[in-house]
């Protein structure tokens, strides 16, 4: 009596690059969203339903895409990976390790100690 009642399921595709190893990752989403649109005679006079995050039928119709997108952008993932366990790119050289799983680097030399590396290869 006090509105419409609007209940539904959404599918939507999704498209980007794992924040790991920047590959690209295409995949869908199903999200569900259920919103009460109320009459315009159910808001008391001089109360703003914008003020209480109220949903309203605009003669007869109502606006569904505010609805949709809160609901696909609450349902996306924070962090999106290509793969659970996905090794992503080496800090070094931003090699893929997914691709070279063995792949490593001499170890770094302390900067402090750096300058007695050009004491060495100044007695060779």
């Amino acid at each position: 009596m006090e509105g419409v009642l609007v209940t539904g399921e959404a599918r939507a595709a999704l498209e980007g690059e794992c924040v790991r190893c920047l590959e690209p990752i295409d995949d869908e989403i199903d999200v569900r969203f259920q919103e009460l649109f109320l009459y315009d005679d159910q808001v008391a006079p001089g109360e703003d339903p914008e003020d209480d995050g109220v949903s309203m039928l605009e003669d007869d119709l109502l606006d569904l895409e505010p609805l949709l997108r809160d609901a696909v952008v609450l349902a996306l993932p924070f962090q999106p990976l290509c793969e659970e366990d996905c090794p992503g790119l080496c800090v070094e050289c931003g090699a893929r390790l997914k691709d070279d799983p063995d792949h490593t680097h001499e170890a770094a030399i302390d900067p402090r100690w750096a300058g007695l590396t050009a004491l060495k290869h100044d007695e060779d």
